[in-house]
Formats: C-alpha cells, structure tokens, sequence
C-alpha cells in the first residue's frame, strides 16, 4: 500500500502546485497599499476578467449635496513585469449643487517606479459609467505608484521650508494651526518695507498640488544668490505664501474639502467660522494684521488645478470693476508675454460667489484672482504638466510680477 500511495500523493502534490501557478499568473496583485502620506482612501477588487477596480471614496461638504472625489495616489504590489489594467470608480461629483463628472476624455494619470519620478499616462474615460481605465507594467521591484498628479506633500514643504528659512530674506511666521492642529504658515520672501506686496495661496483643495510646485519654482528663483534678476524682483516687491491650506486634506489623500467638511475657497463672502474652518479663520487673522498696520496686499492669487487652466476674474456685485478688470487685463497679458499661459480669462458671464478673489476684493479691496493649471495639458508648451514645468511657470511669474508692479510705479 505504501508503494501505491506514493505516485498518488506525487500526482496529488504536482495538480496542487499547477492549481497555485494558475491562480498566481490569473491574479498577479499581491495588494494596494494606501498606508503613506498622501494616499487616496479607497476600496478595490479583482474582478472575474482581472481587472482591479479601484472605488475612490468621496469627500462630502457640510450641509450641502457637494460631493468630491478626484484624487488618486496609492502603491501597486505585484508580480515584476505583470501588466493590470485599473478601473477607477467613483467620479460622480457634484459641484455647486450640479452633477459634475471628475474627468474627462482629456484626463491623465502618472505613475513612478519609485514614488519621486513620474511620468505621466494616458487614459480611457468611459463616460456611461463614470469610470477611468488604463494599464500599467509592474516594474521588476515589484512595485509601482500611481498617481493623478505628480504628488506634493507635506514632508516635501516642510524640506523646502527647513532649507530656506536662514535665508535672510525669509521670515516664516507661525498663524495657526489646522482642524487636526497641523501648523499653518505665511512665509515671506522679499523685504517687509518693498513697494509692492502679492499674497499667493496654495492647496486649499487636497488634490491640486500643481500650486504646491509652482510657489516652490518661484522661491527657488528669488533665492537664488548672485542673481541680479533675483535682486531687482525683490527691490520691486516682496511675496508672501501660504504654501498648503488644507494641510489635513494633503496628509490623509483627501479630495475637495477640509476634514469637517468646508471648502477653502467658498465663504469667503463674510468672516471664517474658527470652528469648522480654522485654516481660513488664521488666514483671516493675518490678513487683519496685515491691513491694520498699513500692509494692504496689492495682487492675491489662489492656485489651484483643473482641467481648464482659466484665469478667474472676480466679479463681486456690490464692487466697482472697472479699474480692477483693467488691471487684470494687464496681468493676463502678461501671463500670455512672458510665461506658457494660454488659456486666457474665464468668460465675463461666470462667477464662482465666495471664493477667495471675490471676497477679497469685495470686503478688503485686494485684487484677487483665481488662477487654475490645466491639470491634463500645457498650451504654451504643446506637453502634458509636469512638477518641472510647474516649477519653470513659478520662475516666470516672478517675471510677470515685476513686468507688472513697474507699470504702476
């Protein structure tokens, strides 16, 4: 009996291992893994075809339909050299109390082998579904980044910051602290007595880090020692950045809004409320301080991403625009001489109440603009976005904002 179990439980043994080498080469992901900073909540499965299906999660707003989900960056583990196609789930936003579909035929991805370099992908929009489908090739690491954009986190920010803050032209100045007391910061670049003062703002929407890297290109360049340029930019007018709003939205991978459920570019028609939205309410503060001791800002610009890369100009009612749309006029032309900017401003007729540009210039008399990146592609350049063009535009502004300051002085 012993001699004739053995060829049985050899069979039995080799049926096993040719099941197991199956089931591996049909489903070659080991895991997706959402554990680092900045990466997206989501749920994911493999389906019958093998295909992985990834259903982001939404942001909801207070105390509205507003619901958001755009954001992807998480980590495939795998089998070296397998190729998966993904299936993204979830783009059934709405926007303003209108449905609104998160992407586009024009939608892009990136993907990294290392999580630092990226490099972006196309996609196939199925619009029926509300899905976004594409294929990658797992690398021989076995791992392989994903991303909507080429991601910028808080470790990032706070590298840049711990590297320039010696630098005698930089004041970082502490202004509070997030719903989860993350800190918040304005820094400074320039002299405080300069002539001319611009406020620009970045990330108040979790998912938009392309504002992220144009502040740091424009840092970068007006730091730069021994540069002649650098020293008549700050001779002109000095900056002051708040480089990550929604610190809390960066760090868990979020989407829209901040973690109790408020936008940072809406409400800003009367005072934040300290409670719900304590990133705008410190903002707020400073900017108090800021216009009691005769500081007035003379340009705001907020940065965001999206798939149009307009240039918002506020049109508040109860403010005169005529001599503020001039000046616009002026900085959009600039912007189209002197950087890849293309795209032009938003059309008269569109108005977003409550944004940054608008409540600024109606309650302080601060021109403020919103300024969007075209997340999916760059005009000026014919090329998909990229941190280093982000980069390059934020070194060409602080051309635009020299051009501009030396027409009104």
């Amino acid at each position: 009996m012993r001699h004739l179990a053995s060829p049985v439980l050899h069979a039995l043994a080799i049926a096993i291992l040719m099941l197991a080498n199956q089931v591996l080469a049909a489903d070659p992901l080991h895991f997706i893994d959402t554990s680092f900073e900045n990466a997206s909540p989501l749920d994911w499965e493999v389906l019958a075809d093998g295909t992985v299906r990834i259903d982001l999660i939404y942001d909801h707003e207070r105390d509205s339909p507003n619901r958001a989900a755009g954001h992807w960056h998480f980590r495939i583990d795998a089998e070296p050299g397998s190729e998966l196609t993904l299936l993204l789930n979830h783009f059934s936003n709405v926007w303003n109390g209108r449905s609104a579909l998160a992407c586009s035929d024009a939608t892009i991805g990136f993907i990294s082998p290392n999580g630092s370099q990226w490099q972006s992908i196309e996609t196939e929009f199925i619009k029926d579904a509300g899905q976004l489908r594409f294929t990658v090739t797992v690398p021989p690491s076995g791992s392989l980044w994903v991303a909507r954009l080429p991601p910028y986190r808080i470790s990032d920010l706070n590298r840049l910051l711990a590297e320039i803050a010696e630098h005698p032209l930089v004041e970082v100045t502490p202004i509070g602290e997030t719903v989860q007391q993350r800190p918040l910061e304005i820094v400074r670049i320039g002299r405080e007595d300069a002539p001319n003062r611009v406020f620009i703002r970045a990330r108040a929407h979790p998912w938009e880090p392309g504002g992220n890297w144009v502040v740091e290109g424009m840092m970068r360049h007006l730091l730069k020692t021994h540069d002649e340029d650098s020293a008549s930019y700050l001779d002109r007018y000095c900056v002051y950045i708040m480089p990550m709003a929604n610190k809390d939205g960066v760090a868990m991978g979020r989407t829209r809004f901040n973690v109790l459920g408020k936008d940072l570019n809406r409400d800003w028609n009367a005072p934040a409320d300290e409670n719900l939205c304590p990133e705008n309410a410190a903002l707020e503060l400073w900017l108090t301080g800021m216009l009691n001791s005769g500081r007035r800002p003379h340009l705001a610009l907020e940065l965001h991403n999206d798939e149009s890369g307009k240039l918002h100009l506020s049109r508040p009612d109860d403010t005169q625009l005529e001599a503020y749309l001039v000046r616009m006029n002026r900085l959009e032309s600039l912007l189209v001489e002197k950087t890849w900017f293309r795209e032009g401003a938003t059309d008269p007729t569109f108005r977003n109440s409550g944004t940054l540009g608008e409540g600024w210039l109606s309650r302080f008399g601060i021109d403020a603009v919103i300024h969007e990146l075209n997340a999916n592609w760059i005009e000026g350049l014919q090329s998909r976005p990229s941190a280093e063009h982000w980069m390059i535009y934020g070194q060409q502004l602080c051309d635009v904002l020299d051009a501009y300051f030396k027409a009104t002085d």
